[in-house]
């Protein structure tokens, strides 16, 4: 049997923030811009240049390119930070202040943390934590990288390449903020599915057949 093919490591951000969102981008290649993402391509433009420099004693590398053969990523880290003893230290950009609604933070967590296992195939070294760079606020948040952060990442691995396999789009998701930040969102139509099935709901009431 063959291995499967490694899908981007932000396909676990993406399915963290929406199952749909991801199935949108990455099995029917679909992407449109918002202002939003415009802001998030300006901050990773500054570190989407690949470069080694030493700063106050560390090893920094810039878009460096990540992957774990067991979990089957290949991505990019914006930045990593390596110790003197050879420990790398993942740094993602990302827009906005780092005062972001903690369920909107913690798929960035996921991100970083699935960054970090990556790391740690790569250089056998544990990556105890990282920490996002929030170019608003220009400050970081440090990420522990708990046994439930891994445990995370390595469900929603399982789950965008389960969708993946079965190149099946997920249904919407309920989440009016979410999706009023989605660029997607006229592509998904998550409220005309939304009212279809309320219909369809509402049909089978009063069907003597239902």
């Amino acid at each position: 049997m063959e291995e499967p093919d490694p899908f981007p490591l932000s396909a676990v951000q993406h399915w963290a923030y929406c199952p749909r969102q991801c199935g949108l981008i990455h099995l029917e290649q679909a992407f449109d811009d918002n202002l939003l993402t415009q802001r998030g391509q300006a901050v990773h433009a500054q570190v989407d240049k690949p470069g080694v420099e030493e700063r106050k004693g560390l090893r920094v590398e810039r878009a460096l390119p990540v992957w774990s053969d067991e979990l089957g990523l290949i991505g990019k880290a914006d930045v990593v930070e390596f110790e003197p003893d050879g420990t790398p230290y993942p740094v993602e950009y990302k827009h906005g202040s780092r005062n972001k609604a903690a369920d909107i933070a913690a798929c960035d967590d996921v991100q970083l943390a699935a960054q970090a296992l990556c790391l740690e195939a790569m250089t056998g070294r544990t990556v105890p934590e990282g920490a996002l760079y929030y170019a608003s606020s220009k400050r970081r948040r440090v990420v522990a990288i708990t046994p439930e952060l891994r445990a995370l990442v390595r469900q929603t691995t399982l789950a965008v390449r389960e969708m993946l396999l079965a190149g099946a789009l997920p249904p919407p998701t309920a989440d009016a903020r979410r999706c009023k930040g989605c660029s997607l969102h006229e592509r998904c139509q998550h409220e005309a599915l939304s009212r279809l099935h309320d219909g369809l709901a509402a049909s089978r009431l009063f069907d003597p057949d239902a």
